[in-house]
């Protein structure tokens, strides 16, 4: 594991056309489906099953038919991809994401490139209206997310080939976003519509957000706030959809060949996006770190339980060697003794030595001495109760043998120990790099600076410091120069009393 290569993840090529964010995720998801080392072969290995996370987040648009639901992504993705016109243009279900080449996919090839989707199989009819376009495009933020374009939905005695409304909810707990367009001009206030997002509401109503589509098509400014109150009036009556904050932008697809006085809050969908995308990238990281903590936790508690269950091994082990022996040796003496007892000590002693004879004569004349001191009519029943009990020490050492619990083998254990310091040592190294990388991608390290510098006392603090420690050790050392020049003067007058004090003995009287 440790002498594991480094491999580029991408090339720089690769690098300077993809996003930060999309390389992220990208990275992430690699450590999950690594051939050699990914998080879910691991976890496979430990019985533990994981997903790998999503390279891109799912934006599920519905609405009614001719809600503009094609036009908006053609529109975001900058290239004419779906149909667009007053009748129903989309019959089923079309993912819309980005690639490497242009191509168009059906059925089983949709499921093959979006395998999470595969649940759909179980929507009766659904296969035959499931396809996908791959476009190349790189516009706003195209390459990390994939849309999904759902039939238009209408009243009346429209039969639809399969349950939509089922579909469609399913497809709706999967996605990141539920953008729901309402069309002033058409069937806004369908009660298939309705209906079905009254349900999504009710499961996941964080992520379902409301727009009146084609705002510029509905009139003056007072004919539009008269058809967005029908629409709330309608939708207020659903009692799922009757909740505070309730907001719906006014969007439509700008045209600069016919300008329009209507408020286009169509850029608040783009940062909408933008800002779930940056969420699934923390989430796609808080989930690496979580899977990784689940990952070691198992190896741990396997190791543990391990060592527990070779304690238990050993012990009933021990408990199978005893009842086996005895089981084996008790008869074998009792035989012995009677073979034994048939030669003489002379001839045990010509046999085996003197001291072995010696030896095998007393364990053999004890048994001989119970055997003789049990009543002649008892002897049959002691031979029977003498057997049942060797069989019964037999049947227990076989039973502890059966006790013993499975332990890992020495390989086992080394790999698990190989997959626990991969993950400490290199996935969770690469998870906090990937983190450092978001948070210098959000400026959380230019506002850290910022509140650094933005308080005046703190850059005073160190100077202070300084000047404070500066002084203090220039007071302490003139005190220490004080002290020296006092010790030499006070040296230098006792040399001086001493040279006088001599002078005056040896002068001559």
């Amino acid at each position: 594991m440790s002498s594991r290569k480094n491999r580029c993840v991408a090339n720089p090529l690769e690098s300077a056309i993809t996003t930060p964010s999309e390389r992220i995720l990208k990275e992430c998801h690699s450590l999950y489906v690594d051939s050699d080392h990914g998080l879910v072969k691991i976890a496979s290995s430990l019985g533990v099953r994981l997903l790998p996370p999503r390279k891109k987040i799912i934006v599920m648009i519905m609405g009614n038919h001719s809600a503009g639901k094609s036009s908006f992504i053609n529109w975001y993705v900058e290239e004419h991809i779906q149909k667009t016109g007053v009748a129903i243009e989309t019959q089923g279900f079309t993912f819309i994401t980005s690639g490497r080449k242009r191509e168009s996919l059906t059925g089983n090839a949709t499921l093959h490139l979006y395998p999470h989707f595969r649940p759909l199989l179980e929507f009766k009819g659904v296969m035959d209206y499931l396809s996908a376009e791959i476009s190349t495009s790189k516009q706003k933020k195209f390459s990390l997310l994939t849309f999904v374009d759902t039939p238009g939905l209408v009243d009346g005695d429209m039969v639809y080939p399969f349950n939509v409304n089922s579909a469609i909810t399913w497809l709706g707990e999967q996605a990141d976003l539920i953008f729901v367009f309402f069309d002033p001009m058409g069937q806004a206030l369908c009660k298939r519509t309705l209906n079905i997002v009254e349900k999504l509401s009710e499961k996941c109503g964080d992520k379902v957000l409301f727009y009146l589509s084609k705002a510029d098509e509905a009139g003056k400014e007072t004919d539009r706030q008269r058809v967005m109150m029908q629409i709330v009036q309608e939708l207020c009556r659903c009692p799922g959809l009757n909740k505070c904050g309730f907001d719906m932008p006014t969007i439509y697809i700008p045209n600069p060949q016919r300008p329009s006085r209507c408020v286009n809050q169509i850029d608040g969908i783009c940062l909408t996006i933008e800002k779930t995308i940056n969420q699934a990238v923390q989430k796609t990281l808080n989930q690496l770190e979580k899977d990784c903590d689940l990952i070691c936790s198992t190896i741990s508690s396997r190791l543990a339980q391990d060592r527990a269950d070779v304690t238990h091994s050993k012990r009933v082990r021990l408990r199978s060697f005893l009842c086996g022996a005895l089981g084996v040796f008790l008869p074998f003496l009792f035989i012995l003794s009677f073979i034994v007892s048939t030669f003489s000590t002379e001839q045990l002693g010509e046999l085996l030595g003197e001291g072995p004879a010696r030896t095998l004569t007393v364990f053999t004349g004890v048994v001989i001495y119970l055997w003789d001191w049990l009543p002649e009519d008892g002897q049959v029943l002691f031979v029977i109760i003498f057997g049942a009990f060797c069989y019964l020490l037999l049947f227990l050492s076989k039973y502890f043998a059966g006790q013993r619990n499975k332990t890992l083998t020495k390989k086992e254990k080394r790999v698990m120990t190989e997959y626990s310091d991969y993950i400490q040592d290199i996935v969770k190294t690469k998870k906090f790099n990937l983190l450092h990388r978001v948070n210098c991608m959000n400026g959380t390290s230019s506002s850290v600076q910022k509140n650094m510098t933005s308080d005046p006392s703190r850059p005073l603090e160190p100077l202070m410091q300084t000047r404070s420690s500066s002084s203090s050790s220039s007071s302490s050392s003139s005190s220490q120069d004080l002290i020296k020049n006092e010790k030499v003067l006070l040296t230098t007058i006792i040399i001086v009393l001493f040279s006088s004090w001599s002078t005056d003995l040896t002068a001559p009287s």
